[in-house]
């Protein structure tokens, strides 16, 4: 090990982010991700990236899986290693923020079905806001705190921009880890040297998310633990790459040969790897190829995800060569709405409005209403002024003054419109989606119930087990051992 090389932490986000980036969120089913838990759980990861409420919602909707029981399942299959929620912190599901009450529930559910570990990143990177909301996590029984800052460049997200407010932070007790979250890829070397120092000081373990949509990552990761990142955010082979994070392999083949440590068991590392790769081949699933530097990536910034959803948005109403026009609409809704940060749910505000203002006769013809309540300063204060004539244009339409007293989602009147029989569980669900999703959901079989992935077979009688266990509710702790095999599963407290 080089002199000043230490062991490093590898966050997988194969799951979650990696998922999101390169199959909009809806690549894997519960099943094909349970299928592989248990050798996930084997490989040593410090944390799995797991899931967000959009990424709930995505399981109700498009998979009428319980999201609920997933978290369950999965906590079951890899209890050794956390499980990790994101969260904007105010919002949960729907687009609208939230008050205390519905956020509070919201946190307290997702840890009793066994998430402990959350990452906030708070769209305007506001320090009061995301004290507020590690308290209120902390408060919730969460486990491990950690507070991302979320990278951009404009004209108001400087280096000394960020430097600020990682100070602003450096001594709320409830943060456990700090995080600097680049959606876009758009980290250099020379910004993680800069910036690295200033996380670093906080004192506590500092972790690095960057995504491969224009190559630098990879560069970005290696300086960063260099300027004083202890952990990096990976995915999986096939889910990595692209538009999402670089890949667990070429990042430990980097660490190696730099000199530096880690605690992966690299054959459990390449036998998950082979049964995503598998999969993706099953499914025609895109795999994440590396990208070439693209220098036109700074203007528009959208991250990951949001690339793919756009491309395939426009796909679906028949429009695909207007791509390249949506990314350069996007360039100028960003600046007229005061550059706020492009990550969820601000980029799908702009990159809707870059796409409305392309297919119209006019620019900013058709805004949606989040969009006003955005101007409307509901999703916190603006990074710049907005550009003054698009923002009376926007507060003039007629909707403005039914949206403008608009109450954030609460729990008043909740249990009188869903009934007082249904789990706080369901109710959330219920609170923030359609009726019909939910209803559609709760019609079909559990997870449980379903059958294993026949690509998975060679491990179907673990996960069966691990499913029946969770079953059992009487049983609190089972110990299964034969030879040197060990499984110790212990239900979510």
């Amino acid at each position: 090990m080089t002199v000043g090389a230490r062991p490093v932490e590898i966050v997988d986000t194969t799951t979650r982010d990696g998922n999101q980036s390169l199959w909009s969120a809806t690549g894997l089913t519960a099943r094909e991700t349970l299928a592989i838990a248990p050798t996930l759980e084997r490989v040593g990861f410090h944390a799995l990236d797991f899931t967000s409420s959009t990424h709930m919602a995505v399981s109700v909707r498009f998979h009428r899986e319980d999201p609920w029981e997933l978290i369950r399942l999965m906590r079951a299959a890899t209890p050794g290693t956390l499980l990790s929620f994101i969260t904007t912190g105010m919002r949960f599901i729907a687009w609208q923020p939230c008050d205390e009450d519905v956020m509070r529930l919201a946190f307290r559910c997702v840890v009793r079905n066994g998430i402990r570990r959350f990452q906030f990143a708070e769209p305007a990177n506001d320090p009061e806001a995301l004290r507020r909301c590690a308290r209120i996590a902390r408060e919730e029984g969460v486990e491990e705190i950690v507070v991302g800052l979320t990278y951009s460049i404009s004209p108001v997200h400087t280096h000394a921009y960020y430097a600020e407010r990682v100070a602003a932070l450096a001594d709320c007790a409830d943060i456990g880890r700090f995080y600097l979250k680049d959606p876009g890829g758009l980290l250099t070397t020379d910004a993680v040297r800069e910036l690295g120092p200033h996380f670093a000081a906080t004192g506590r373990t500092v972790e690095l998310h960057s995504h491969c949509t224009i190559g630098l990552a990879p560069l970005s990761y290696m300086e960063g633990l260099r300027a004083g990142f202890d952990v990096l955010h990976t995915a999986l082979g096939p889910a990595g790459n692209g538009t999402s994070q670089p890949t667990a392999e070429s990042t430990l083949r980097n660490l190696e040969a730099e000199g530096y440590e880690h605690a992966l068991d690299t054959q459990q590392l390449a036998a998950a790897s082979g049964y995503f790769e598998a999969l993706v081949d099953d499914k025609g699933l895109p795999a994440g190829r590396p990208r070439e530097y693209d220098a036109a990536y700074y203007h528009h910034q959208l991250p990951g995800g949001m690339v793919t959803t756009t491309r395939r948005m426009l796909e679906e109403i028949r429009r695909p060569e207007l791509f390249d026009a949506v990314l350069d609409e996007v360039v100028l809704v960003r600046a007229e709405m005061g550059y706020p940060i492009l990550v969820t749910p601000v980029s799908q505000l702009v990159a809707f409005q870059a796409t409305r203002n392309v297919i119209d006769p006019e620019r900013w013809l058709t805004v949606a209403d989040e969009t006003v309540r955005y101007f409307l300063g509901h999703y916190g204060a603006f990074a710049a002024p907005p550009d003054p004539e698009v923002s009376d244009r926007v507060l003039s339409l007629p909707k403005v003054d039914a949206l403008r007293d608009a109450r954030p989602v609460g729990l008043e009147g909740a249990r009188a419109r869903f009934g007082r029989r249904i789990s706080e569980e369901e109710l959330l669900l219920r609170l923030t989606m359609p009726q019909e999703q939910v209803d559609a959901m709760r019609a079909a079989p559990s997870i449980a119930e379903q059958p294993v992935p026949t690509r998975a077979s060679g491990r179907a009688p673990v996960v069966r087990l691990l499913h029946e266990l969770e079953r059992r509710r009487e049983l609190s702790y089972v110990r299964v051992q034969k030879g040197d095999d060990l499984v110790v599963w212990r239900r979510a407290s």
